[in-house]
């Protein structure tokens, strides 16, 4: 333990915050890595020249931020987490949905992210990730096409499909974005798929785009994406009842 910090004495009056944060510290300056065991309760306890109570309620408040796991037994302690993508995704799904953002602003960011990551995949992807998601894409279609249709497996097959995409970036940065989207924006996502008319064209606006994107075509394949943030717009406003701008109205769709 030797090269471990040597955390200094909380400060009188907010141990246990001045505790929690050295240790934070502590992880995300590097001294602690993922798997690492954290000093023993009582060796924190010399170290900060506090008592036990709060020893423990600092390490409850690193175990609610995901910093640290308690592991009981001859072999247990507080261990340093692995940064958990899924958790930093919820955080942000949870973000979205509690300030209420306005739909426009998510279509607008999700376009400007949708159209990056496609530029990326054209450019970046290998030929077996463009015809793996262009096959994923046809079978995207034979779904919708059955008789009973299973509108849970429809918003996985649309969430796999934006996640295999963002793969193809290389830039991990966009598998977690679109990740936290997928999950905070679904509810805007799916109206598409609720009505038959609308179902059927963002499937195969799904099977143009990744059409294109196997073959190079990159004005092709965000040309795709635009219209399927011009669809969403539509779906949303007739949903909502508003009126849709002259653009949108007048925009030609081809089954």
């Amino acid at each position: 333990m030797s090269d471990k910090p040597v955390f200094k004495q909380a400060q009188p009056g907010r141990a246990v915050e001045d505790v929690s944060l050295q240790i934070e510290a502590a992880i995300m300056g590097g001294m602690f890595l993922p798997g690492d065991k954290l000093p023993s309760e009582r060796e924190l306890q010399v170290q900060f020249g506090t008592g036990r109570g709060v020893i423990r309620e600092a390490l409850r408040i690193l175990k609610q931020k995901d910093l640290v796991e308690v592991k009981k037994g001859s072999r247990g302690g507080a261990f340093v987490k692995e940064a958990d993508v899924a958790n930093a995704s919820a955080s942000l799904s949870l973000f979205l949905k509690q300030k209420k953002i306005d739909p426009e602003q998510l279509i607008v960011f999700r376009e400007s992210i949708d159209k990056t990551i496609t530029m990326l995949a054209v450019a970046q992807g290998s030929a077996e990730e463009k015809n793996r998601l262009y096959e994923k894409s046809l079978e995207f279609k034979a779904l919708i096409s059955e008789e009973n249709l299973n509108m849970d497996l429809i918003g996985e097959t649309d969430r796999m499909l934006n996640t295999l995409l963002a793969k193809m970036s290389k830039n991990p940065l966009f598998v977690w974005i679109m990740q936290a989207i997928q999950l905070g924006f679904s509810s805007y996502d799916y109206a598409l798929y609720e009505e038959d008319h609308y179902r059927r064209l963002t499937v195969n606006n799904w099977i143009d785009t990744a059409r294109e994107i196997k073959n190079g075509e990159i004005m092709k394949a965000l040309s795709y994406v635009g219209y399927h943030y011009s669809l969403l717009r539509k779906c949303i406003n007739e949903k909502n009842g508003e009126s849709i701008d002259k653009e949108t109205r007048c925009l030609t769709i081809e089954e």
